[in-house]
């Protein structure tokens, strides 16, 4: 499932349909009336996490990338595309996509401040939304769009590896102070994802995600299904201080 970093790649590389009109468009299952969409134009493109906006004057197309989810710009392949759009310049194709629409006010429907990329981004709404949960671990609660949106499977388990957190502490009993480092070290590594993936280098950085030895202690890594999401979390027992209502171990 693409995380942040690329949907917001995706959102650099549209540019080019920004203020163009829809000549043509069509949906494969029927999930959106593409007529609608004919003859309209692209006002802008924004992204919430892992949401990708198609901004209309009156209306929004969301794009979720789901865990199969691609895009053609400009190319398409001999499988029908989820969305096509066509312009008088080229197209744009989406395959295996999540689409809605959306006809309120986007300021109405999303928290720009829950994004971990976003220029509004607020480390103090996300503490206070974790406090709120005092059950909670902390790899659900990276995994938790609402607290942390943008954030998935690859940051959760490179965060918590640097800042030597076992993915299943409970946020209750972390130490505030390393609660902070951990926000800080989500949106660096969120920025160091954007830049790699752009450059085709991301996986060769990876340190814990899909690895086998720690790096620190030259162990092998544990690799278990964590938290309620049961998504692999990869992380070391040596290093990394599980923090619970008993204390760090």
């Amino acid at each position: 499932m693409p995380e942040g970093p690329s949907i917001r790649i995706l959102k650099e590389k549209v540019q080019q349909f920004k203020g163009q009109k829809v000549t043509a468009a069509s949906c494969n299952n029927k999930t959106l009336d593409t007529s609608i969409l004919v003859g309209q134009t692209i006002t802008d493109f924004k992204s919430w996490g892992k949401h990708f906006l198609i901004c209309f004057p009156k209306f929004t197309v969301r794009i979720h990338m789901m865990m199969f989810g691609s895009y053609r710009i400009n190319q398409h392949t001999e499988k029908p595309p989820r969305l096509h759009l066509q312009f008088k310049d080229g197209e744009l194709n989406f395959y295996a996509v999540l689409l809605q629409l959306i006809e309120e006010p986007l300021d109405e429907v999303y928290d720009w401040s829950a994004d971990i990329m976003s220029d509004e981004w607020d480390s103090k709404k996300a503490i206070k939304k974790m406090k709120a949960e005092p059950d909670l671990l902390i790899c659900d609660a990276l995994m938790d769009q609402h607290i942390f949106s943008g954030v998935g499977n690859i940051i959760k388990n490179e965060v918590l590896f640097r800042t030597k957190i076992h993915p299943e502490s409970l946020v209750s009993a972390i130490p505030p102070k390393k609660i902070k480092e951990l926000i800080s070290e989500a949106i660096d590594y969120s920025y160091e994802f954007f830049e790699q993936r752009k450059t085709g280098t991301l996986s060769k950085h990876w340190q814990a995600y899909n690895q086998k030895i720690c790096p620190r202690n030259h162990i092998p890594f544990l690799k278990e299904n964590t938290g309620k999401s049961h998504r692999t979390s990869f992380y070391c027992e040596q290093c990394m201080v599980k923090y619970s209502a008993e204390g760090a171990k």
